[in-house]
């Protein structure tokens, strides 16, 4: 099972549909990194999965929405500035 980190980022105006995308990225095993974007394993499959999913958001209204497939290197190659914040503590999806 070959995986390769997936980051999804996102702008999205309408909170109603900003809340329904994190839900669905997060219920597909993606961990929130910042308050608009999304990363974690996923398998080329699961990764078709997601996003098919997302471009069925996209037809709701104008959104733009990125998936970015990395290798584990090249994202642990990643520069975090300032502090690295746990968007999952408290269980809340952050609008």
């Amino acid at each position: 099972m070959n995986q390769l980190i997936t980051l999804v980022i996102y702008d999205i105006s309408s909170d109603d549909l900003r809340f329904n995308v994190a839900k669905f990225l997060k219920s597909k095993g993606l961990r929130r990194i910042q308050k608009s974007a999304f990363a974690g394993p996923l398998t080329s499959s699961e990764r078709c999965n997601v996003e098919a999913g997302l471009r069925r958001f996209a037809k709701v209204e104008p959104v733009n929405i990125q998936v970015y497939p990395l290798t584990e290197a090249s994202f642990n190659q990643r520069v975090i500035i300032g502090v690295e914040l746990d968007y999952e503590e408290d269980g809340d999806i952050i609008l």
